[in-house]
Parts: structure tokens; sequence; C-alpha cells
């Protein structure tokens, strides 16, 4: 099953993805946004109970680790994002992110290597969003 999160779901989800386990204040601390303490533990104990982080025990409190690899979470919303803004089409997402002209010469020309090596091994990404 994909996982889902909302933007303040994955805000704490980068913090756990970047910093690895952490207790609830560690969390608060990286957040952008301040949030209350209470806050930030009921979007871990909603976190958990999707089953998209776990906890140990430690002491009085709970250090918090992601069991989503960020990996799989960009994946996920990548085919989501796909299916309902671009017909479940790769071509048109490429499309609107190139025709977009934000992407640097650098960046262009990573992503035409990838794209020139894809079609020379032959790999397809069909199906598999």
């Amino acid at each position: 099953m994909d996982p889902h999160f909302t933007d303040r779901e994955l805000d704490v989800m980068q913090v756990l993805w970047d910093r690895g386990p952490c207790l609830v204040a560690d969390v608060r601390d990286e957040l952008k946004d301040d949030l209350a303490y209470t806050t930030v533990l009921t979007i871990l104990r909603t976190l958990e109970a999707k089953g998209h982080i776990g906890h140990t025990e430690e002491g009085r409190g709970h250090r918090y680790f992601a069991t989503v690899k960020q990996g799989t979470a960009q994946d996920s919303a990548l085919r989501h994002l796909m299916r309902k803004l671009f017909d479940g089409s790769a071509e048109l997402l490429l499309t609107r992110l190139v025709s977009e002209k934000t992407l640097t010469a650098e960046e262009l020309r990573r992503m035409r290597a990838l794209l020139d090596d894809a079609s020379k091994d032959g790999t397809s990404t069909e199906g598999k969003a």
C-alpha cells in the first residue's frame, strides 16, 4: 500500500529521514513552524497509527523512527501526481517540468543523460507508475 502524507506529516517525516530516530522535542525543534509539543506528539501518534513510523521507549519518553523509506514516499507521491494531474503519463509530467523553464543547464544535462541511459539499456518505466 502506498503511503500518503499530509503536508504537516511530511514535515515531521523529513525530520525523521534527515536526523534518524528522535524524541518529540527533537522533532519539534527541527520544524520550521513553531508547533506546540502536544501537536507534534499528535502528528507522531497519527503517523505511527498509519504504520509510517515506530518508536522505542527511552526513559519516560519515546524515540520515534521512520519505517517508510523516503524513496518509497517519493515514488508514491509521484505516482499519485501522475495519476491525478497527468492522466498517468510520465511524458506529460516531464513535458510540463521542462516547459516551466526553471531547470538549470546542469539539471537538463543530467536529465538527458538519464534518458539516454534508459533508452540504451532498454529500460522502460511503462506500467510502473
